[in-house]
């Protein structure tokens, strides 16, 4: 009849439904959950409960959307909108990189309704009140006592028998009583139809909205599959009437919501940083150059994500962010190293050369330790797009500054081997 309690921080409770249930399963490792999983998913294909819609699914970290590919068809007219949802949940069915698509609203309902005529109930002396109140005792039942059962109370209800009661053919033979005890049934006194309605109607935003998602094949990533049935949906969205428009949904709107939460700090912790790195160099040109090198980290995680068909989340972007801090930490040391030589007495071409000589070493090896300490992380379902960011990045931005900088740093400051020749041929006239 509903979701589980909260007992996981990234899943929404659902609300209430007599026709939904959930079954949580706990596997002992990845393996055997992706086993399990492939077999439900095998036998629900082959009709397991064909009068059901069943979805085999894990959870996942990062924040929460019920489908990883969703598009909102929002508009003011119900059966209008339920047609451009058609035609949307066509155009996925067709792509195959989708394995099942859906809608919030589900198919219209058979309900019944009854109509009641006013001239009758007054000449048998009904009210439309008396007769609602008899009907709900009929079909739903009243209260009549309760029985003790060991330590429980159990409430005894009265209505009708289950073969008439659940018969919409045997409504109108229902018995009403009149004011004056007479017997009156209830095709007398109104007409029973049945229509088909919307079960349940979404809103979003006071605006009727379905919601149009589904699963993606494995291997996939939801912002591809998102973006590559965005441009299938164009046709559709740039014949839309006035009034009605399809928005991006699932997870690429989440992942968006996290990631411009991050936006408006940006500017503070830049900077922040230029603060620290000028107190810490006392040169703008200093300071310009180690900020230069905080994105050498991209020519290494990206290649590591697409190996690893890791998703550039905000997992990712955390990692990024880090992946910066070290590269312009390694800078730092460098720049410090050919201060002090210089300092020394050295020339700037050897100053410069000694110092990324001296400092290969110690950089190289507190980069191998730290891939070596996220190599575990890998395994993990939450931190292992961190985990990769950082590997990657970290073995080829450490790399890329130890011959971007010095080649930076002298091209900044024009120096060149030319210099220590002409330092020897003044020493040698003298």
């Amino acid at each position: 009849g509903q979701g589980p309690p909260r007992f996981f921080l990234a899943m929404a409770p659902e609300l209430p439904d007599p026709s939904f249930a959930k079954i949580v399963v706990l596997t002992d490792s990845q393996d055997a959950r992706e086993a399990l999983k492939l077999r439900l998913r095998e036998a629900v294909c082959e009709g397991l409960v064909p009068e059901a819609r069943v979805r085999v699914t894990q959870l996942v970290f990062g924040p929460y959307s019920p489908y990883p590919v969703a598009y909102r068809v929002m508009g003011p007219d119900p059966m209008k909108l339920r047609e451009i949802a058609t035609r949307v949940q066509g155009v996925l069915h067709a792509s195959s990189m989708m394995r099942t698509v859906n809608s919030d609203w589900g198919p219209r309902v058979p309900t019944l309704h009854f109509s009641l005529d006013q001239d009758r109930l007054q000449a048998v002396g009904l009210s439309s009140s008396a007769v609602a109140q008899q009907l709900q005792f009929l079909l739903s039942g009243v209260p009549i006592t309760s029985v003790r059962e060991d330590i429980r109370s159990v409430q005894v209800v009265g209505r009708a028998a289950g073969d008439i009661r659940l018969d919409p053919a045997k409504i109108e033979g229902f018995t009403l009583v009149g004011a004056a005890g007479q017997r009156i049934p209830l095709s007398q006194i109104g007409k029973v139809e049945v229509r088909m309605e919307d079960p349940l109607l979404r809103r979003r935003d006071r605006t009727p909205t379905i919601t149009v998602r589904g699963d993606i094949a494995e291997g996939l990533q939801p912002p591809d599959v998102s973006a590559a049935v965005w441009k299938d949906l164009q046709p559709i969205i740039n014949t839309l009437p006035a009034g009605y428009r399809i928005e991006m949904a699932g997870s690429i709107e989440e992942s968006a919501k996290a990631s411009q939460a991050i936006v408006p700090l940006l500017p503070i912790m830049i900077a922040l940083t230029l603060l620290i790195l000028i107190l810490q160099v006392r040169s703008i040109s200093a300071m310009v150059m180690v900020f230069l090198t905080s994105p050498l980290g991209l020519i290494g995680v990206v290649p590591v994500l697409l190996l690893f068909q890791q998703p550039f989340g905000i997992n990712a972007l955390v990692g990024l962010i880090a992946l910066s801090g070290i590269l312009m930490r390694n800078t730092l040391i460098l720049i410090g190293q050919i201060h002090h030589n210089q300092q020394e007495g050295l020339d700037p071409y050897n100053a410069v050369v000694e110092a990324t000589v001296q400092r290969a070493r110690p950089v190289l090896l507190t980069a191998l330790a730290a891939i070596l300490a996220f190599i575990p992380l890998t395994h993990s379902v939450f931190w292992g797009t961190l985990a990769y960011t950082l590997i990657g990045g970290t073995f080829v931005g450490t790399v890329m500054t130890l011959v971007f900088l010095p080649a930076m740093y002298s091209i900044w400051f024009k120096i060149r081997p030319s210099d220590q020749t002409d330092d020897l041929s003044v020493v040698a006239n003298a």
